[in-house]
């Protein structure tokens, strides 16, 4: 297997331990807005790009989709080694990026003029960088590159797709949103509901009511994340974990109730909206984060101003 080109290490960030972390990757394209530097490699190519970004490597780049999400996941670090100085249960941040090292040095002054604390910039030659999610123990890869998002999902790495958008920063504490279905669960009532119509996905949810929903394709990572949230009484958590999905509450809320309790997975508010739009519910709850499989639901969070990430 081909190495990454390059790995940078943080020295100004106490790295933290990947066996015990909460590995987050992003891209660049995911953190920062690029893209009009995106626009110039598609243009003009690879080394036009890399001349724009020597010549502008101490002008930061603005911030992107997910910005705000890294900002707030530091706060959350902060505030569990305020409770526990020894704690090795944090997140930890790294960038992946297919820029050369030359011109991913603004990459690098832009992360430090912002004090963002990542711990590692990997710069990656290869074509498919989702290859060294694994090797670096990664539980969330965010990136603004569908083929990237396909590729970490089938590596059985949890993933989502960010659109760039203008973000208004959220306060802190840290707030993310799951959709139920294909985000938080499997999919297998969203089959049912394809084959049989509304009918049949009622019947099968009353059948099924006391078995789980199977396992989602971000499922993993809302389990670290309820470890973390664990760690704090309910009123003292810099961690707030939404449940928002179409399942409507009467019908189809008690098994997805029953599936959270079975996983022990602690969700602070569920919504079941019963198909309605999700826009005005996000407005409300202004996450750093919110993750579904649909894309007008997608496209409802950025009309109100929410990061959205999309799982294919």
């Amino acid at each position: 297997m081909a190495k990454p080109e390059s790995t940078v290490i943080n020295t100004n960030v106490k790295q933290k331990d990947p066996s015990t972390a909460l590995v987050i990757a992003v891209t660049t394209r995911a953190i920062f807005n690029l893209e009009e530097e995106h626009k110039l490699y598609l243009e003009k190519g690879k080394e036009e790009y890399t001349r724009h970004q020597q010549a502008n490597q101490d002008k930061p780049l603005p911030p992107g989709t997910a910005f705000a999400f890294i900002q707030a996941v530091q706060y959350v670090n902060k505030k569990i080694l305020e409770s526990n100085p020894a704690e090795r249960d944090l997140f930890d941040i790294l960038v992946l990026s297919n820029n050369s090292p030359e011109s991913g040095t603004r990459i690098i002054n832009s992360a430090k003029h912002y004090g963002l604390e990542i711990s590692r910039f990997c710069f990656v030659s290869d074509e498919d960088s989702t290859q060294y999610l694994k090797s670096h123990g990664v539980k969330l890869f965010l990136s603004a590159d569908r083929t990237d998002v396909c590729n970490a999902l089938r590596r059985g790495v949890s993933a989502a797709l960010v659109f760039q958008q203008e973000v208004q920063a959220p306060s802190t504490p840290l707030r993310v949103v799951f959709d139920g279905d294909a985000v938080l669960f499997s999919d297998e009532t969203d089959q049912i509901f394809q084959e049989q119509g509304l009918e049949g996905a009622l019947q099968y949810e009353r059948a099924m009511e006391a078995i789980p929903i199977g396992d989602g394709p971000l499922k993993a990572f809302a389990m670290h994340l309820g470890k973390m949230r664990k760690k704090f009484g309910q009123e003292k958590s810099p961690i707030r974990t939404y449940l928002v999905t179409a399942r409507s509450g009467r019908d189809m809320g008690i098994r997805a109730i029953k599936t959270l309790r079975e996983w022990g997975l602690p969700i602070d508010e569920a919504f079941f909206m019963d198909g309605a739009p999700k826009g005005p519910i996000l407005a409300q709850i202004q996450p750093h984060i919110f993750f579904d499989d649909g894309l007008h639901n997608i496209q409802g969070a950025q009309n109100v101003g929410v990061p959205s990430a999309w799982v294919p």
